[in-house]
């Protein structure tokens, strides 16, 4: 039995773990058809009509069908997340949303980068110049979220939104690839507050040893 919510996509995909932990969030049933990685299925026709661009996520809601992940974030909080991971008040979620896009511009790129690197790339095939520089990204982002959160819980004040559900997917696969970490009080601590939610674990927390040295998936 369901909400009338399908989402689609792989369980180890980061942007499929954003919505799984939100939708554990907001307390909704859903059906979940895996796609994508091992399960194939992005290339048949009738997934390419649900997302043209043959990737996951994708979420239908009654008539509704919805593909990119922060698009499919901010829908579910606005429908059902009202009293919270949404936020009415427009100066409020201004903050959120910032986040929610430096995220997507900034944050992401650059630890999507070191995973593919340091984690996807077989051994033999590493580029340690790339990997340096990706490194280098992910932790001049990290610092600018560790100066925000040394005083606050979340990223838009004293509440979990899905500006934390966007950036916060992150933190599991940052602190346990194997790099070097700088300390980071601010961010050291809210991955300590996010793993107490069991949204999080359930969604976040999940082995990726079917990603480590696979370049082709």
């Amino acid at each position: 039995m369901t909400d009338g919510l399908t989402l689609w996509g792989r369980a180890s995909s980061n942007n499929v773990q954003k919505l799984l932990w939100a939708l554990a969030e907001l307390g909704l049933r859903y059906e979940h058809i895996l796609v994508g990685g091992v399960h194939g299925g992005l290339d048949d026709p009738a997934y390419r009509a649900i997302n043209p661009n043959g990737l996951v996520p994708a979420l239908r809601d009654g008539g509704l069908v919805l593909w990119e992940s922060h698009a499919i974030l901010r829908y579910l909080a606005a429908r059902y997340g009202q009293q919270s991971l949404w936020r009415v008040d427009p100066v409020q979620r201004a903050v959120v949303d910032q986040w929610t896009d430096w995220t997507a511009t900034t944050f992401q790129p650059a630890w999507i980068s070191l995973f593919w690197h340091k984690v996807r790339t077989p051994t033999g095939q590493q580029d340690a110049r790339a990997i340096a520089d990706s490194h280098a990204r992910t932790i001049a982002a990290l610092r600018i979220l560790d100066a925000t959160l040394i005083d606050r819980d979340y990223l838009a004040g004293d509440r979990l939104s899905y500006a934390d559900i966007a950036a916060g997917v992150a933190l599991y696969r940052w602190f346990t690839m194997p790099i070097d970490r700088p300390a980071m009080p601010g961010v050291e601590n809210w991955y300590r507050r996010l793993q107490l939610r069991p949204g999080f674990r359930q969604a976040v927390m999940v082995s990726y040893a079917e990603l480590v040295g696979r370049l082709a998936y």
